[in-house]
């Protein structure tokens, strides 16, 4: 379902990008070319901050946004979700928020308050809470940081995972592609 916030604001979705008919895509919210969003994702932004103002919650082109999840935004901060990134089921994305670009992040994992850096890992029932995560960062399941967790003790990104996040994005754009081309038929 596409629709407005109650400021008026519109969804603006790149014609070759597939939105589930059960995912809900509400206000002011940008979606790139050849994203895929999955069966009951809800993308809504539609809190304002103590101006009455709202920043755009954006998904980077080549993106995917799997079954259920929820990308929100506390009073109207900006939520960005860069290229050729992968949220997975059930993840919640709340803003204010940035994910880098070519991004995995794992099933039932939690983003708030933070910047994930290009390349990065977020492994299954994570959290990253107030704290900013650089390039090509690894985040083992299970995980919480918070702002006083120490990052140093993380190893990097490993080769194996790194190959895994691009498969997940590749393998998600012959989604948006197959699902287009069944579009016409139901």
């Amino acid at each position: 379902m596409i629709r407005k916030n109650p400021t008026g604001d519109l969804p603006v979705i790149a014609e070759s990008a597939y939105i589930d008919h059960t995912a809900i895509i509400c206000g002011k919210v940008v979606i790139g070319e050849n994203v895929f969003v999955g069966p009951y994702a809800v993308i809504r932004a539609d809190e304002v901050d103590e101006t009455g103002s709202m920043q755009p919650i954006t998904i980077g082109c080549n993106s995917n946004i799997q079954d259920g999840v929820v990308i929100h935004s506390k009073s109207g901060a900006a939520v960005t979700i860069g290229e050729f990134t992968s949220i997975a089921h059930r993840s919640i994305v709340h803003g204010p928020c940035v994910v880098g670009d070519r991004v995995f992040i794992g099933f039932n994992s939690v983003l708030f308050n933070c910047v994930v850096g290009n390349g990065s890992v977020v492994r299954h029932n994570s959290v990253v809470d107030g704290r900013d995560l650089p390039e090509n960062f690894y985040v083992p399941s299970t995980t919480r940081i918070g702002p006083l967790t120490d990052l140093s003790q993380f190893p990097p990104v490993s080769v194996s995972a790194s190959e895994f996040s691009e498969d997940v994005a590749h393998t998600n754009i012959d989604l948006v592609k197959g699902y287009k081309a069944l579009q016409n038929e139901f």
